[in-house]
């Protein structure tokens, strides 16, 4: 069960989860060619992936963690199960030096950690200190996830043209 302390965090997390998602929309939205498109590369495509699976499941988890009386370990462990897949699936066609590597480490390690929480979670679930890492999990994933927004914003997904030399 989650401590009645953590409703404002949570309310504030599962807030702030679903507007961020409405402004990844825009920004696909406003890069459509250049983020989701055919055109795409596979690395806009795992950027704008990553960011959403990372707030869908900021979303979810702080969203469940409100109803009363739930054990949040199951919501836990079932959005990591979901983000774990979708982040392999998002990241499998990229190479070994793709910057996109450093993402997909940083979120295989968050997601981890929420399986492995939530599972205890599940096992203890009067154990308030595994909350607390839910909690940090949650913003760590924020984190990440506006970190790619905001290389889809600026365009750091995009290949850099070739340099070209004045003979």
């Amino acid at each position: 069960m989650v401590p009645d302390s953590f409703t404002g965090y949570f309310t504030a997390a599962a807030t702030a989860a679903g507007a961020l998602i409405g402004l990844l929309f825009v920004v696909a939205s406003l890069r459509p060619e250049a983020v989701m498109g055919t055109g795409a590369s596979a690395r806009a495509r795992a950027v704008a992936g990553s960011a959403f699976t990372a707030l869908v499941n900021s979303f979810f988890v702080s969203l469940i963690a409100l109803i009363p009386e739930t054990n949040l370990g199951y919501t836990a462990v079932i959005m990591a199960v979901i983000s774990l897949y979708g982040t392999f699936r998002l990241h499998r066609g990229l190479g070994r030096g793709e910057p996109a590597v450093l993402q997909l480490t940083l979120a295989l390690a968050a997601y981890l950690t929420q399986l492995v929480t939530g599972t205890l979670l599940i096992l203890s679930p009067g154990h308030q200190s595994l909350v607390y890492v839910i909690a940090y999990v949650l913003v760590a994933s924020f984190a990440a996830a506006l970190t790619r927004a905001w290389s889809l914003m600026q365009g750091r997904h995009t290949p850099k043209p070739p340099e070209t030399r004045n003979a």
